[in-house]
């Protein structure tokens, strides 16, 4: 048999079409807020990018949840395609080795998953980029506090709580909303942004 619904009546097809407007809608709102304060930092995460890409520099990120999924979403466009054929990109994104992620969280705990890859693998000159919503991540604050000792510039995509990130980010892009999905939805736009500009800087204007 399958599960008894928790609710006694019968789902309303109606109510379900008014709250995915009102949902749309409020997540249009969040992205017309976006303006210059989070642009120029946009264009200087661009700007910064392509010097470290042509002095031969890598580009990581990393996050939790769907922070994480938006850093291997970007990290995939880049170092496959986003809108044309080109060379591959060296970004990597450093949430995707399971073996990795536990065996750290495991003898040295979650705080420092990130910390102890970034500790290994970035360079002066290398590119950092942190994701997290609430802007208190602990693993992703430890992981820019390490990627700035090694001499790399760190960018963070975060919401409106900025304060702990501003010590340790050189690029701080931040998206005036509280509400975990809203900012999500903003960072998966600047994202594409982002990786639009790196590719047309890099390899030119796409063929329509």
């Amino acid at each position: 048999m399958p599960p008894r619904s928790h609710s006694q009546g019968e789902f309303d097809l109606k109510a379900a079409i008014a709250f995915a407007a009102a949902e749309r809608a409020e997540s249009c709102r969040v992205k017309q807020r976006l303006g210059p304060a989070q642009f120029r930092p946009l264009a200087e995460f661009v700007r910064a990018s392509l010097q470290a890409l042509r002095a031969g520099r890598r580009i990581y990120l990393f996050g939790n949840g769907g922070s994480a999924a938006d850093a291997q979403h970007i990290a995939a466009e880049l170092l496959g395609r986003f809108r044309r054929h080109r060379a591959a990109l060296p970004v990597l994104a450093l949430t995707t080795n399971t073996s990795v992620l536990t065996a750290v969280s495991n003898d040295y705990g979650f705080a420092e998953v990130f910390a102890r890859q970034v500790e290994g693998l970035v360079r002066a000159g290398d590119l950092v980029v942190g994701i997290t919503t609430s802007g208190r991540s602990l693993n992703v604050l430890r992981g820019l506090r390490y990627a700035r000792k090694a001499g790399a510039v760190t960018v963070a995509l975060c919401g409106a709580y900025t304060r702990q990130l501003r010590s340790v980010t050189d690029i701080l892009i931040a998206v005036p909303a509280r509400d975990t999905q809203r900012i999500q939805e903003a960072h998966s736009l600047l994202g594409h942004i982002y990786c639009d500009l790196v590719e047309r800087h890099l390899f030119g204007r796409p063929r329509r």
